[in-house]
């Protein structure tokens, strides 16, 4: 199949018909090896691993930290991307697929704001610290609330999608900046990667890297968290698509009556 075929057949989700018809048959899977995944990968990290030499059994807050920093910034990209293909393609499944996926962006970060305060107090001797990446994953945060508000602002959708998309645009910087923040600045209390870094795992460079005793479970959490957002996702865009569906109906009926 050539590539622009491939691409038509892409587009071809931009309907909601069909978006609707392929999510009901892939979510139960989504649904299933989600819940596979997360329960096994926590049950394993924190009943079947060690306390670190270091951190005790505080380093086990890891398993939910680090998948759902990940989550709450690989959101946000998924939101521009969505967004991107709004302003220029104009299909209405992608704009709302950004609109279901920031309340559960915002869940994931607060659940990583949560869990690295919980985290950093024994490690740092505080809840909180003006951190490079803490506090441009604070402004992240910040910028979920603001799209979430301004779509329930705005009753014309397609306003509300433009001005949601360029807010994505603009908040992508900070999601970029909480996933780096730490290579940009070398000041900073929270640590550089030690986990989804090249090298990491095999041994191949010298820095502080994740045992491996603990990057197994954490690695199937990650994929859980992974799996648990794809279907969050595909949940959420299909009732957004059923509420405009419904609303568009409902206008109708107004107009003609």
């Amino acid at each position: 199949m050539s590539i622009a075929a491939k691409a038509n057949t892409l587009w071809e989700y931009a309907n909601p018909r069909k978006f609707l018809a392929t999510s009901e048959r892939v979510m139960p899977f989504f649904w299933g090896a989600a819940l596979v995944c997360i329960v096994i990968g926590l049950v394993w990290g924190f009943f079947f691993t060690p306390d670190d030499y270091k951190q005790g059994s505080t380093v086990k807050i890891i398993y939910l930290h680090v998948p759902a920093a990940l989550m709450a910034i690989n959101c946000w990209l998924m939101m521009l991307a969505t967004s991107l293909v709004w302003l220029v393609r104009r299909h209405h499944v992608s704009a709302l697929a950004a609109r279901a996926a920031a309340p559960v962006g915002i869940v994931m970060t607060l659940i990583a704001l949560a869990t690295g305060a919980i985290w950093g107090q024994p490690m740092w001797g505080t809840w909180w610290a003006w951190d490079p990446r803490l506090t441009s994953f604070l402004i992240l945060f910040l910028f979920y609330l603001g799209y979430v508000a301004l779509w329930e602002a705005i009753e014309d959708p397609d306003t509300a999608a433009d001005l949601t998309s360029i807010l994505c645009l603009v908040g992508s910087v900070f999601a970029i900046l909480s996933r780096y923040a730490v290579n940009f600045w070398n000041q900073g209390l929270h640590q550089g990667a030690s986990v989804l870094r090249a090298g990491a795992v095999t041994g191949a460079d010298t820095e502080e890297k994740v045992s491996n005793i603990y990057f197994y479970p954490l690695l199937l959490c990650i994929v859980g968290f992974v799996l648990l957002f794809i279907a969050l996702v595909l949940y959420r865009t299909g009732t957004e698509i059923r509420t405009r569906r419904t609303k568009t109906l409902l206008a109708r009926e107004r107009a003609n009556g």
